[in-house]
């Protein structure tokens, strides 16, 4: 054995409470007193570990040093996973702290500028519930819990998926609780306090087991910690600060009974800490074989405030090693090394000291299958299943289910091997504490000033340290989310589904030749597009998700072939359209104050290039100059002029009020002499209007030209053009004498000119449909190909009622639905079969803001989805990622309005008959169901999309959905189900019966 006091190692002389070594045994903390604040600090392991290495100046000693505590630090605990770090202190608080990437060393706040921290760990979340100090905290097994305890009498358990749930409170103690330990099988939590007892709790219904006061009675006095510990193989607690015969005794209680008949005796004060060794031994022959036959044993080490440390075998009676006198104060904590040879020790004096066992001294560890085949033995179970207590005796019954099973672990194994990006179980972080932001929480401390007075009379305020309560460079927005990692295509994951015209490829900032081929990476797009999406973990204030995930900055107009999104008015000059924009991005700001990220971030990309129109020389020639896309996202769709209504209102009326809908009116483009759009990418086909060519009989000519992949077409119009555009299949024309002409692609009049009720506001087309939005705010949409009107006249008045509201947004999607986006934030699409307005995307929305879906995205959901649903959103799947940072909703409320928002999501993308979100709303849907628990949800669920199994007269049920097969969706679905052990009946139920409709 081998003993170290590294000097380097202290908190300035102050105390050190609390010392843990990293899963990885690359590194370790300690927590404890700071100058003015509580201090915890990340220690390298290597110069510990190695004397080359401590020599070495190139070799830094601290990695990080954190000061967010507002008192003395009491606890530090690293997750067994080794991603988080949990830290809790006299200022009632418990943090979680998480290494933040891609951030360069930054000086410690009032040091020398050597003192500088070589990892940066931000606090991702703070916990508060807490009424005292709290003395200690501890992971559960599997880090599904993070449990602390504190001199208010309680242990809380937080829900270490969805911080800052609190599971539950375990009231009971009638001291101050100063040590937790878990059950290594994951079964209970014990727990010893100062009343004199030791409790320990099951994890099934948090009720209490046991509670074992005989060794407790005799105990006089109080020591700061009592920290126990389980043995690895679960079958010993030994506890802190016990009697026998007045002496004092680590006490050792059996899991068989909870029998107290031995204990470790020798410290001449009270025990503080006891910390297991987490490997089980077995004895070493001398020629260096394991013995036949020879009994595994565990390993204890015991500290105590006589300042003294003892290390015991339990395959011996007497201990291994005693160090007498080994600080000048008390034991505080004590931690092994997860390989099972080394210990590290810290005491009140502010030093720690490391001991080096040899595999002579401690004996051979067991393999972790080894280990695994002793809890077999034991508990009739394996340590190495992973699953939640609750389900840990469930029996698989269905060889399917077995199948998802071994898959989701493969999966999480995958997720905490390829770092914390894909972390799909992490803990989700919030920045608010029990509704209490950290914003108001600085304010709060601030009001707490300390006033003296000078001899003199003179008032002075005494500094209060506010330590650093923010993420700092780390946003938990990204917390859980899939990053968008360099060398992935978005391209290739998004599906074709809409269609824009010029404007919008320009909008884009798109050429009409870039190829996102399959292959390209974003690093390697040279328009810039996404450079800074790798740059994942930056201040939450500056930085929101990447505008690469919403997909309308990724896509090709070309790939997009069918819906049409509206253009400026042709009539309206460049100027006007400035000052339009400007002033729609003015209330955009207003209105946007709750929008998610993508919403503010600008890509650089270079405009497509516009073709030069023939114009006299009186007229201006639009010009768009290279450089950012605006950056609101809704601005990023060309916008028409706002279509505000004006009410035609009587001069004797003194004030203004709302005009009947007969009397709304949307303005129209004016006039203008010569103007070109292209409507159509790929084929690439442009429009050019030249009003007025001629004049005959009186009647003023006007040509429509249309270029189509180099051929052209000519066609003459007895009236001006007023808008001109179309699609891949047909081209719309309206007149000024309020007639709408539409030709084939070839130039071919389709039907005899339609005389509209009033002019034309706003024109589109996709695919064989037309939409027409006319000044008397009356909208129509017709299926030119089959000759049919769609919708009839429809007054915009329903979704136009109230004051200032206009129209910033209209889409004609590929099926003929038309969309209206209001200056509100709010879209509407009209629903022809019910001939109804529904409300299909609300920026303002309390749901969209508190919804949080993100453990239910896959790496490949993440990517988003691209549809008219999306683009009246603006949104991917970033709902919900402002919510968890700026929303104290209780957990129970969010999780209604997540499952409120998707499945408005759902019935949303099924009335746009969009069937890509469709299809992407369900998957998430479904996950969200089965992580949630709701079983009757999930029933109905494949119930509608199962069928009936025999064919009957009088069913209803229709096979298909938007075009997709109802049953294979419910194959897709089944997966999904099968993740989670409570459902695999209803599983095998509707599993069983798609087995039996194919094989008919």
């Amino acid at each position: 054995m081998k003993l170290l006091k590294p000097s380097w190692v202290n908190h300035n002389g102050k105390p050190i409470f609390s010392v843990d070594i990293h899963p990885d045994g690359t590194k370790f903390a300690t927590g404890g007193q700071g100058d003015d604040s509580g201090k915890v600090v990340i220690w390298n392991m290597a110069p510990v570990l190695r004397e080359e290495d401590e020599k070495n100046e190139n070799v830094p000693k601290m990695l990080c040093q954190m000061d967010n505590h507002l008192a003395c630090v009491n606890c530090v605990r690293w997750s067994n996973n080794g991603l988080y770090l949990a830290s809790g202190g006299d200022d009632k608080l418990v943090m979680v702290w998480k290494r933040a990437a891609f951030i360069g060393p930054s000086t410690v706040f009032g040091s020398s500028s050597k003192l500088a921290n070589v990892e940066q760990w931000r606090c991702v979340t703070i916990l508060r519930n807490h009424t005292g100090d709290v003395m200690d905290v501890a992971w559960s097994p599997h880090d599904m819990w993070l449990a602390s305890c504190s001199v208010d009498n309680t242990i809380v358990i937080w829900n270490a998926r969805k911080f800052p749930e609190i599971v539950t409170s375990l009231k009971g103690h009638t001291g101050l609780v100063k040590g937790l330990t878990w059950d290594p099988v994951g079964k209970y939590i014990a727990s010893q306090a100062d009343d004199h007892s030791l409790k320990v709790w099951r994890t099934m219904d948090w009720q209490l087991e046991t509670n074992i006061t005989k060794p407790f009675n005799e105990c006089g006095g109080t020591t700061h910690v009592l920290r126990l510990s389980w043995s690895p193989d679960g079958q010993y607690i030994v506890s802190a600060h016990a009697m026998n015969n007045s002496g004092p005794t680590a006490q050792i209680i059996e899991r068989d009974g909870w029998k107290t008949n031995m204990d470790f005796v020798g410290h001449r004060k009270a025990v503080t800490v006891v910390k297991f060794n987490p490997k089980i031994f077995k004895k070493k022959q001398k020629n260096g074989s394991s013995q036949k036959g020879s009994c595994p044993y565990c390993c204890c080490a015991v500290g105590s405030k006589d300042r003294s440390l003892s290390v015991w075998l339990t395959s011996l009676k007497r201990p291994l090693v005693v160090i007498h006198d080994l600080f000048d104060k008390s034991i505080m904590d004590i931690t092994w090394i997860l390989n099972g040879l080394g210990i590290l020790v810290c005491s009140m004096d502010g030093t720690v000291a490391f001991l080096d066992f040899s595999q002579d001294e401690l004996g051979d560890p067991l393999s972790e299958e080894e280990k695994n085949t002793i809890h077999q033995n034991i508990y009739g179970k394996s340590l190495a299943i992973t699953m939640e207590t609750q389900l840990s005796t469930t029996v698989i019954e269905n060889p399917e289910m077995l199948k998802y099973q071994q898959e989701r672990q493969g999966a999480e194994h995958a997720n905490a091997v390829s770092g914390p990006g894909h972390e799909s179980q992490t803990p989700k972080l919030t920045n608010v504490v029990n509704g209490e932001s950290l914003e108001d929480i600085r304010k709060n401390l601030l009001k707490k000033q300390v006033e003296t007075r000078t001899a003199d009379g003179r008032r002075r305020i005494t500094p209060l340290c506010i330590a650093q309560l923010d993420t700092g460079d780390f946003s938990p927005a990204l917390f859980n989310s899939v990053p968008i990692m360099p060398g992935s295509s978005m391209s290739t994951q998004l599906t074709p589904q809409l269609s824009s015209d010029s404007n919008t490829a320009n909008s884009l900032g798109l050429r009409p030749g870039q190829d996102p081929s399959p292959g390209k990476t974003l690093e390697e797009n040279k328009d810039g597009l996404g450079t800074s999406s790798v740059n994942l973990f930056t201040s939450a204030t500056k930085i929101e998700p990447m505008k690469a995930l919403d997909s309308r900055f990724t896509e090709r107009s070309k790939a997009t072939p069918g819906v049409s999104i509206s253009s400026s008015p042709a009539g309206v000059s460049p100027l006007d359209r400035v000052k339009d924009i400007s002033t729609l991005k003015d209330s955009k700001l207003k209105e946007d104050t709750s929008s998610d990220s993508e919403d503010k971030i600008a890509s650089k990309a270079l405009a497509i290039p516009k073709r030069k129109t023939e114009i006299d020389g009186g007229e201006v020639v639009e010009k768009r100059k290279k450089g950012r896309p605006r950056k609101d996202a809704k601005l990023m769709m060309p916008m028409p002029q706002s279509l505000q209504p004006t009410p035609v209102i009587s001069e004797k009326e003194p004030s203004r009020v709302a005009a009947p809908a007969a009397l709304l009116r949307l303005p129209t483009p004016s006039v203008q002499k010569s103007f070109t759009s292209q409507v159509c990418a790929e084929p690439s086909v442009y429009l050019e209007v030249e009003n007025e060519v001629s004049t005959v009989s009186g009647s003023r000519l006007s040509q429509l030209r249309c270029c189509r992949d180099g051929r052209e077409w000519d066609a003459l119009l007895p009236s001006r053009i007023t808008i001109a555009t179309g699609s891949c299949d047909l081209l719309a024309v309206s007149c000024e004498d309020r007639t709408l002409a539409i030709f084939s692609a070839c130039g071919r009049k389709l039907i005899p000119s339609i005389l509209l009720p009033a002019p034309v506001s706003s024109l589109h087309c996709s695919g064989f449909y037309v939409m027409a939005l006319t000044a008397a705010a009356t909208l129509s949409v017709w299926d030119v190909q089959k000759q049919i009107a769609l919708v009839k006249n429809e007054s915009l008045h329903t979704v136009l009622s109230g004051a200032d509201i206009t129209i910033t947004q209209t889409l004609l999607t590929q099926q003929g639905v038309p969309v209206i986006g209001l200056s509100n934030g709010k879209s509407y699409c009209f629903n022809s079969s019910l001939e109804t307005w529904n409300l299909i995307a609300d920026k303002q929305d309390s749901l969209v803001q508190c919804a949080d879906f993100r453990n239910c995205l896959t790496s490949q959901d993440a990517m988003g989805t691209t549809g008219p649903l999306s683009i009246m959103q603006g949104r991917n799947i970033s709902a919900g990622r402002l919510a968890t940072r700026l929303s104290s909703t209780p957990h129970h409320l969010q999780q209604g309005m997540t499952l409120a928002f998707l499945e408005n999501q759902l019935s949303s993308s099924l009335t746009l008959s969009s069937s890509t979100e469709y299809r992407h709303w369900l998957i998430i849907y479904t996950r969200f169901l089965v992580n949630e628990g709701y079983e009757q949800r999930l029933r109905e669920l494949c119930k509608d999309l199962l069928g009936p199994v025999h064919k009957s007269s009088g069913s209803a049920w229709e096979p298909n959905v938007l075009g997709l097969r109802k049953r294979d969706l419910l194959m897709e679905v089944l997966p999904v189900i099968g993740q989670n052990l409570r459902f695999q009946r209803l599983f095998t139920e509707y599993q069983d019966q798609l087995e039996l409709l194919r094989n008919k």
